[in-house]
């Protein structure tokens, strides 16, 4: 084994000779041969592996002569916290050993190097942690609560001597920030090393990388690499790193709560192929509904049609056939007037002729009062709107998810890094107003809010619709340089308060178009929830 230090890992075996044997060398090859075989390691997303490079430091061990500072050696740690450190122990132990030697750190996305204070050590597992002297602000990085131990990308993010060599850095670049190296491999499997659990993976490292973070695909810490096998030169590399199974128990037995995240690491890209399909399946669903009331209103139209015709029909024939009967009654009364009159009976003939002469207008009012046949597209028509008025007073119109809102966070359509809240109770008004203190700007009808804080190197894009009640968070995960830009874009104008006037909105989205434009392309984290009305409390019956 080769330990990555300038010190050897105690109780690590670090001498070459230790791999010699007949059967470890056969171990090694066939290992070599898998390797041959795995595929070529899928690219991480470079914007998370960025993120987590900020908050791993350059851990180095100083000596001082009069006012002169100089390194001893170095290795790579990484931020748990805004200032607590995790290493290996091996990259500690000679300022452990030696009280006149120190411990530095350096920074990686600028500012300036400082002291660190030793806080506890572990040899058994090599874990160390040093707490800065000075206060630095680090982003700590998220540890993976569920990683993956057999296989699956990984990358090892640190500081690397060969490398400082190849660039011929001196010894005062050694405490000027520079951004770690990153390698890709992959996991070969836990691989227990004595008495401790290690990860074997082969994400390339080599010394002045010990203590540094192995991560995931999401940036995650999945380990903390320690020391590596001696490749002999022509043999497979392999390199351990010391687990999340070690390292969790450690930080928590010296109080540090680590953020930890143990959802599948899932990418963007992922995440808005899965909506492309919910969105185009929710279209066919929509398109499918109004084919099929489409089809449905002509069925009824159909339906109606031949109530109609068949009551039209029915209308005439009976007009018709009443005409009939009324014309057979006038002949009848023609016929006895007709026999009157010639019997010389002039009060029946006129009775008579009466009678026919009612009964011949009766049967033309019967026969021309027939409903037409053009009628049937009127009757049609009338009642189709009168359907359809009574369709439209029976819908209920869409609500606005305004007022108290509990939103509720959907892991399936969220991309979440560190720690998120599972569930947000928010108070929402119609003009933009967040809990009546926030207000949002208006811009192409979407409300959003872009916050910029000054104690986080992040900037959060929040948006809600109140059409659909999702409530979106994004945010952004930015380097020193974008996160000024972002402050001194912030700084020209100041938010206002909850206001009415819709010019307000309008005129904050302006203002807040400048940060958006500073932007990555992408955020980091996205998080979605969906919102709905609070259910007001139950009333205990209770005086």
């Amino acid at each position: 084994m080769e330990c990555f230090s300038n010190l050897a890992l105690e109780g690590a075996h670090c001498d070459a000779g230790s791999m010699n044997s007949p059967f470890a060398r056969l171990l090694l090859l066939a290992a070599m041969a898998l390797a041959t075989l795995l595929p070529v390691p899928a690219a991480a997303d470079p914007a998370d592996i960025e993120a987590a490079s900020r908050g791993v430091v350059r851990v180095v061990v100083v000596g001082r002569d009069g006012e002169e500072i100089f390194p001893i050696s170095h290795g790579t740690g990484f931020a748990v916290n805004a200032e607590t450190i995790v290493t290996n122990a091996h990259v500690v132990a000679e300022a452990m050993e030696d009280d006149r030697l120190g411990i530095g750190i350096v920074p990686s996305d600028g500012g300036e190097a400082v002291y660190g204070r030793l806080v506890s050590v572990s040899p058994r597992n090599d874990l160390a942690l040093v707490v800065t002297t000075s206060p630095m602000r680090l982003p700590p990085l998220t540890l993976s609560g569920n990683p993956p131990v057999a296989s699956g990308t990984v990358t090892a993010i640190g500081y690397p001597m060969n490398v400082d060599q190849a660039q011929g850095l001196g010894t005062e670049d050694i405490f000027r920030a520079q951004p770690p190296v990153t390698s890709q491999g992959f996991l070969s499997g836990r691989r227990p090393s004595r008495e401790f659990d290690t990860l074997l993976h082969t994400a390339p490292i080599a010394r002045g990388n010990s203590g540094g973070p192995l991560v995931d695909n999401c940036g995650r810490v999945v380990g903390v690499n320690s020391f590596g096998a001696e490749s002999m030169g022509t043999e497979a590399e392999f390199f351990f790193a010391v687990s999340i199974r070690e390292l969790l128990p450690f930080l928590r037995a010296n109080d540090i709560t680590p953020q930890v995240n143990s959802l599948p690491c899932r990418s963007l890209d992922e995440l808005e192929a899965q909506d492309r399909v919910r969105e185009e399946q929710l279209r066919a669903d929509a398109q499918a509904e109004a084919k099929a009331e489409e089809e449905a209103q002509a069925q009824r139209r159909a339906d109606t049609r031949r109530d109609i015709e068949f009551r039209v029909l029915e209308q005439r024939s009976n007009r018709a056939a009443l005409a009939f009967l009324l014309l057979v009654v006038a002949l009848g009364g023609a016929g006895f007037a007709y026999d009157a009159h010639r019997r010389g009976d002039m009060r029946a003939r006129s009775i008579g002729g009466s009678v026919a002469l009612a009964a011949l207008v009766l049967a033309a009012i019967s026969w021309f009062t027939r409903p037409s046949f053009n009628e049937i597209e009127d009757r049609l028509e009338e009642q189709l709107r009168a359907e359809l008025d009574d369709e439209d007073s029976g819908v209920i119109p869409v609500q606005l998810a305004n007022g108290a809102l509990t939103c509720r966070l959907n892991p399936q359509r969220s991309r979440i890094l560190g720690q998120a809240q599972e569930s947000l109770s928010i108070e929402w008004s119609d003009t933009g107003c967040v809990n009546e203190r926030t207000q949002y700007g208006l811009t192409n009808g979407r409300w959003t809010r872009v916050l910029v804080p000054g104690d986080e190197e992040t900037v959060s894009v929040n948006r809600y619709d109140p059409e659909t009640g999702e409530y979106i968070v994004e945010r952004y995960l930015l380097d020193r340089q974008m996160m000024t830009a972002s402050r001194t874009a912030r700084a020209t104008y100041q938010a206002p308060g909850c206001n009415s006037d819709p010019e307000v909105s309008l005129q904050l989205g302006v203002q807040q178009a400048e940060i958006l434009n500073l932007l990555p392309d992408r955020p980091n984290e996205r998080l979605v929830y969906d919102c709905q009305a609070t259910a007001p409390p139950e009333e205990s019956g209770e005086d």
